[in-house]
């Protein structure tokens, strides 16, 4: 295992996480809202925050949704396991049972390392089926991690499934229709904030945030070359509005009008695009994401300027 990793997941725990006796329902859930929701934790103590909401996601997915993190020390697994109410009825049933079910517990303590829990992505349709072929429970010695064991590249993998971008409006000049040749502007509003963040993190054992940055758009005129013309020599993070007297830079000059199109109109579509950067508690990380990348559409229709030519007298 690597040294970095090593050294996360030997800090110290300041957490006493909710453990799921046998049988009951305990959980501990992280639900996040948004249009598109990539992320929503279950059995985990993972916390999630940041840019989680008021955007969307763009249909990322954590490529394995089930996970073992760690939990109890051996003694307080010993006292959740054998201690309470859910415990005592256990014993009245099947006093023997129970005892032989407890000494695994007795048999770790005093020994260096954790009792690890599986969690899930709830939010991912395979999380379930993933998350049941995981042991209940199982003990790992401190500095290692078990095979499914929570790494700081899933966690992250987390924040990027949470993480959540806004869906802008597109503007454009003219705004009701637009002519062939002539120049149609295109913009973004309701952009906001052009950096987004959000961090997951295990309490006291590994952190990590990934930052969004709105670097650019591309526009898709929603028809071939031969009928329209992009430019996007000047539109940066978000387009640029239409001012009089302004250079042509950022935009679509359509070429054919729309009337042998579907409804008439060509779909218009702005993708904006989002780099991301990781930033892991203990330094660097050797893995990195594609930027977000989200689309939004609007119809453009697009029409003839019609002349009509009088003979002068003769």
């Amino acid at each position: 295992m690597k040294a970095w990793l090593a050294a996360l997941l030997m800090a110290p725990l300041l957490l006493d996480p909710v453990v799921p006796g046998p049988g009951d329902q305990t959980t501990q859930q992280k639900e996040q809202s948004g249009n598109t929701v990539g992320w929503r934790g279950k059995h985990t103590s993972i916390r999630v925050s940041g840019d989680v909401s008021g955007g969307s996601g763009d249909g990322y997915r954590i490529p394995r949704p089930c996970w073992y993190e760690p939990g109890p020390t051996p003694e307080e697994m010993l006292r959740q396991r054998s201690e309470g109410r859910d415990a005592a009825n256990r014993a009245r049933i099947d006093e023997e049972s129970f005892q032989a079910f407890i000494q695994q517990f007795k048999d770790k303590i005093g020994q260096d390392g954790r009792w690890w829990l599986p969690g899930l992505n709830e939010a991912d349709p395979n999380g379930v089926a993933c998350w049941t072929n995981l042991e209940q429970f199982i003990f790992v010695p401190t500095g290692t991690t078990p095979p499914s064991g929570l790494t700081i590249e899933q966690l992250a993998q987390i924040a990027r499934a949470a993480l959540t971008v806004p869906e802008p409006t597109i503007k454009l000049s003219p705004d009701a229709k637009s002519y062939v040749n002539l120049p149609t502007f295109v913009w973004l509003e309701g952009v906001g904030e052009p950096r987004r963040t959000v961090t997951a993190e295990l309490p006291g054992v590994m952190s990590v945030t990934l930052v969004a940055t709105l670097k650019n758009i591309e526009i898709d005129p929603g028809t071939t070359r031969d009928r329209a013309e992009v430019t996007e020599s000047g539109c940066g993070a978000a387009g640029k509005a239409y001012t009089k007297g302004a250079p042509f830079t950022c935009g679509v000059r359509y070429l054919r009008a729309s009337i042998d199109q579907p409804r008439e109109k060509y779909t218009l579509t702005v993708t904006t695009v989002w780099p991301v950067e990781v930033q892991a508690q203990g330094g660097v990380v050797p893995f990195q994401f594609a930027p977000v990348q989200l689309q939004t559409a609007r119809d453009v229709p697009v029409g003839e300027i019609q002349s009509n030519v009088t003979a002068p007298p003769g």
